[in-house]
C-alpha cells in the first residue's frame, strides 16, 4: 500500500498503442505511478486506477505544454503507430518518418522547456548513430539531427534504441500472466517487459542523463 506522503510519480507517455507502450503503462502502473497517456482517441485504452487520457498534438509545442504539464518525466517513442497528430503542417501516417520525428522532437523540447518539464526518454531508431556507415542514411540524418536538438536543449535527456517488438501486445497482456500466448509472442512479453522495468528503473535512479542506451536481452 502506498504512503498517503509519498509524492506521485507522474509520467506522461506518448505511444501508449504500442506494444512497448502496454508494457511502460503495465510497469509504471505496478510502481504506483501516474501514467497520462496522450492520444487522439480518449476511448481507446480502458479505464483502471492510475491511468489518465489526454488529447494532444506531438507536433505543436503549444500542445504538448499542456499535455505535459505537471509531470515528472516524458517518455515518446517516436516510432509507435497511432501518436497524436492533429498539425496541418505534418501528413498523417500510422508511424512517423524520419523528417516526422525530427519535427515532432522540436516541438517536444520547446513543450517541455515551457512547461519546466526536464527529464525526457526518447525511444526510436538511435542504433544507426553506431553504426560507421548506416544503410539508411536519411534515418541516420534525422537521428543526427535529434541529438543536435537534445544537446542544445536544457532537457535531461535519455536515448534508448527501440526494441525489437511485436505487434498486438497490449497493457492487458503485461498486467497479467497469462500461458496460452503462442511462443513467439512470449519471448517478445518477456523482453520488452524486461526494457519496461529498464526504463522505469532509469527513471527512479536518475542513471545515463545527456547518454544513448540500449537494453540488451538477458542471455
Amino acid at each position: 500500500m502506498k504512503n498517503a506522503e509519498t509524492p506521485v510519480t507522474k509520467v506522461v507517455l506518448y505511444g501508449a498503442m504500442s506494444s512497448l507502450g502496454g508494457a511502460l503503462m503495465a510497469e509504471m502502473l505496478r510502481r504506483q505511478h501516474e501514467v497520462i497517456a496522450v492520444l487522439d482517441d480518449l476511448t481507446a485504452l480502458a479505464p483502471r486506477p492510475g491511468l489518465r487520457t489526454k488529447t494532444g498534438d506531438l507536433y505543436d509545442p503549444q500542445r504538448v505544454k499542456q499535455s505535459v504539464a505537471g509531470a515528472n518525466a516524458v517518455v515518446c517513442l517516436l516510432n509507435a503507430p497511432g501518436l497524436p497528430m492533429n498539425s496541418e503542417h505534418v501528413e498523417r501516417t500510422l508511424i512517423p518518418g524520419p523528417v516526422e520525428q525530427v519535427l515532432a522532437v522540436d516541438a517536444l523540447i520547446a513543450g517541455m522547456e515551457a512547461a519546466s518539464v526536464s527529464r525526457l526518454f526518447l525511444v526510436g531508431d538511435f542504433a544507426v548513430l553506431d553504426e560507421e556507415q548506416a544503410d539508411d542514411v536519411l534515418q541516420r540524418h534525422a537521428a543526427e539531427e535529434v541529438l543536435d536538438a537534445l544537446n542544445n536543449s536544457t532537457l535531461q535527456w535519455t536515448l534508448i534504441n527501440s526494441p525489437y517488438a511485436t505487434p498486438g501486445l497490449s497493457i492487458e497482456h503485461f498486467s497479467q500472466v497469462s500461458t496460452s500466448l503462442e511462443p513467439g509472442m512470449a519471448e517478445s512479453l518477456e523482453r520488452l517487459g524486461r526494457v519496461a522495468v529498464g526504463i522505469a528503473d532509469e527513471l527512479r535512479l536518475n542513471l545515463h542523463v545527456g547518454q544513448h542506451v540500449s537494453f540488451v536481452a538477458a542471455l
